[in-house]
């Protein structure tokens, strides 16, 4: 029982820092605008959602280790994380620019 709850933890940890994250510092959403940033070497940390498709999903961890950019897999879906980031639709990939007040990019869960 109790690593359940160490998940679940994990998750609305990561939810909070991410709204913070929206709404402090600059984060892009979406794939296609995402490998741009990582491409250009502005991105500091790329989120992808755990049902982003496997080709997608090697493309941008290849892309962020090119970049030297840290990768973080997302436990919840496109749905959850779209959510998280305080939009109303799917997202399978946010790159975080600027962390802003949060302490997304220090913290490594």
């Amino acid at each position: 029982m109790a690593p359940v709850k160490k998940a679940k933890k994990n998750v609305e940890s990561m939810n909070s820092r991410l709204k913070l994250v929206m709404k402090s510092g600059k984060a892009i959403l979406g794939y296609k605008q995402g490998l741009k940033g990582l491409r250009t070497g502005k991105s500091k940390m790329v989120l992808i959602a755990s049902n982003c498709p496997p080709l997608r999903k090697s493309e941008v961890e290849y892309l962020a280790m090119l970049a030297k950019t840290q990768v973080h897999h997302y436990s919840g879906d496109n749905t959850e994380l779209g959510i998280a980031c305080g939009k109303l639709f799917n997202c399978s990939v946010v790159t975080i620019l600027d962390g802003g007040d949060s302490d997304i990019l220090s913290s490594k869960e």
